[in-house]
C-alpha cells in the first residue's frame, strides 16, 4: 500500500485550502502519516483512495451516510430531479412534498425549515428561543462534542480565536445524565436562560427519565427543550432518539443521514414556536433560517428518498445489529489479547467508539493513531464506527480480522514504545488552543 499520489495532492491542497480541505475533521492532523489523503469515490461502504487502494470505510461521511456511498435510490431520485432544475426565484412543489413527508416521520414535530448543514440548524433553534423568550442565556451539554461552527459554541471549546468573549460568555454547560448540575444553571441564572441543547444519547443511554425531567426543569423554568438529533434522528428510530426515548422536545434539529451525504438539515419543532419563523402572525419577526441553497430540489428528493427507504426497509435494525457485532466481537477479540486495560470499543451498538490508553491508561492520540495506521494496512478505515445499512457481516469479519492484527502492534508497543511502531507523527485533537504539528511540506528553516 501507497499513497504516492495522494501525498502529490495534500501539497496542493494545503497550498489553495486552508488545512488541506473543507471540514476539520477530515484534516491531515486528524489521521496517521500512513494513510489515505483523498478519496475518489465509493460504493456502498467501500471507498477507494486517489492511489487506487480499498477500504471499509465505517466513518461514511463523518456520519451523514448511513444508506451507504451512491445508494441507488437515492442517486435516481436526485438525477431524476437534476434535471428539472435545483434553484428557482419562488419556492418549488417538492419543499411542500418534503415537509409533508418529514413530519410524518417525526411525530412530535408540526412544521419544518429546512437548511443545509447542521450549524445552521442548531443556531435556529436558539436564536428563535432567544425571540420567544426574551433571554440570552443558552445552556449546551458539555458532555456531547459539537453542537455548531457558530460563536455561540466554538466559542465554548480551545479554538475560540475570533470569537467575543461576551458571545461565548451567553453559553453555559451542564453534563448528561446530571440533573443537578443542569439545576444549578438555572438557580444561578434565574429567568435568564432561553433553551438548552443536547444530543439525546451520545455515548450512553439517558438515565430512566432523566430527558424528561430535562424537559419538565426547562419548562418550570420558562426555557425551551431542544433535542439536536443530528447523530440520533437516523440510527436510534425512523422517529428519531425521541422516538426512541419516547419524548417530544420543543425543538429538535436533524441532518447528517437525513439525505444520506446530500446536504440538508432540518429545524422542527411545535407550531406555536416554530410559526414566529412565519409571516402570518403580529408579533415581532423573527429571521429564522433563509438561505439561497437552502431548498435545493436535489437535495430534497435526496430527503424523501432517504425517508421512504428507511420507513420500507429495516435500516435501524440492520445498523443496529452491525454495531452490535461490532460492540461485542471487537471488545472480546480485545480481552483474547489482555487488552482490555487499554483499548476498547464503547458506547451504543448505533455508534460505537473506539478508545484508546497508553501503559498508563491515559488517552493517547500516538496509540489511536497506531491504531489507525494497523487498521488502514488492513483495508479498513475507521476513524469512527458508524455502522451503514451496507455493512455486511462479511464487511464486520474483516474488519475484526483487521482490529486483531493493529491488536498485536498495539500489545507490541505498550511494552517496546509507540514510536517504535508508529510511522511519523501522532494525530491531533480537534479542539487544540495551538497547532503543534510542522507542515511536511515546510522548507528547511523556514
Amino acid at each position: 500500500m501507497h499513497f504516492d499520489k495522494s501525498n502529490k495532492i495534500r501539497k496542493r491542497a494545503h497550498a489553495a485550502i486552508p488545512g488541506g480541505c473543507h471540514t476539520y475533521a477530515k484534516g491531515d492532523d486528524q489521521y496517521p502519516v500512513l494513510s489515505p489523503g483523498f478519496i475518489t469515490h465509493g460504493k456502498g461502504c467501500h471507498v477507494w483512495d486517489a492511489d487506487g487502494n480499498e477500504y471499509i470505510e465505517y466513518g461514511m461521511g463523518n456520519r451523514a451516510v448511513g444508506l451507504g456511498h451512491a445508494f441507488e435510490p437515492v442517486v435516481d431520485a436526485v438525477m431524476s430531479e437534476l434535471s428539472r432544475g435545483v434553484n428557482f426565484t419562488r419556492p418549488s412543489t417538492i419543499e411542500v412534498e418534503c415537509a409533508e413527508v418529514f413530519l410524518d416521520m417525526i411525530p412530535g414535530a408540526e412544521m419544518v425549515k429546512f437548511c443545509k448543514d447542521g450549524s445552521a440548524a442548531t443556531s435556529g433553534a436558539l436564536r428563535l428561543a432567544r425571540a420567544l423568550t426574551g433571554r440570552d442565556y443558552v445552556a449546551c451539554c458539555s458532555s456531547h462534542p459539537f453542537f455548531a461552527t457558530n460563536d455561540w459554541f466554538i466559542g465554548t471549546t480551545q479554538i475560540d480565536a475570533g470569537i467575543p468573549r461576551c458571545t461565548a460568555d451567553l453559553t453555559l454547560g451542564f453534563e448528561y445524565n446530571d440533573l443537578a448540575s443542569l439545576q444549578s444553571l438555572f438557580d444561578k441564572y434565574p429567568k435568564q436562560i432561553a433553551a438548552i441543547i443536547l444530543e439525546p444519547a451520545k455515548y450512553e443511554d439517558p438515565h430512566a427519565g432523566f430527558l424528561h425531567q430535562c424537559k419538565d426543569l426547562c419548562h418550570a423554568n420558562g426555557a425551551l427543550f431542544v433535542l439536536d438529533e443530528m447523530l440520533t434522528g437516523f440510527r436510534w428510530h425512523n422517529g428519531g432518539g425521541q422516538g426512541y426515548y419516547g419524548i417530544e422536545p420543543d425543538l429538535s434539529t436533524f441532518g447528517k443521514a437525513l439525505g444520506n451525504g446530500f446536504a440538508i438539515s432540518a429545524l422542527a419543532g411545535k407550531t406555536e414556536y416554530m410559526d414566529r419563523g412565519g409571516i402570518y402572525h403580529d408579533q415581532e419577526r423573527v429571521f429564522l433560517l433563509s438561505t439561497t441553497h437552502g431548498a435545493e430540489t436535489h437535495a430534497m428528493a435526496a430527503a424523501i428518498a432517504t425517508i421512504n427507504f428507511y420507513e420500507e426497509n429495516p435500516v435501524v435494525e440492520h445498523i443496529f445489529r452491525i454495531g452490535q457485532r461490532l460492540l461485542e466481537e471487537g471488545n472480546a477479540l480485545i480481552e483474547s489479547r489482555g487488552l482490555e486495560d487499554y483499548v476498547k470499543v464503547l458506547g451504543l451498538p448505533f455508534l460505537p467508539v473506539l478508545s484508546t490508553c497508553d501503559h498508563d491508561g491515559n488517552s493517547s492520540q500516538a496509540f489511536r493513531s497506531l491504531f489507525l495506521q494497523e487498521t488502514i494496512r488492513k483495508g479498513v478505515l475507521m476513524t469512527t464506527l458508524a455502522p451503514s445499512f451496507s455493512h455486511s457481516d462479511k464487511d464486520v469479519d474483516r474488519t475484526l480480522q483487521a482490529m486483531d492484527a493493529a491488536l498485536s502492534v498495539y500489545r507490541r508497543a505498550l511494552s517496546n514504545g509507540v514510536d517504535r511502531y508508529l510511522e511519523g507523527r501522532p494525530s491531533q485533537v480537534v479542539y487544540r488552543k495551538f497547532n503543534n504539528m510542522m507542515s511536511p511540506f515546510a522548507e528547511v528553516g523556514s
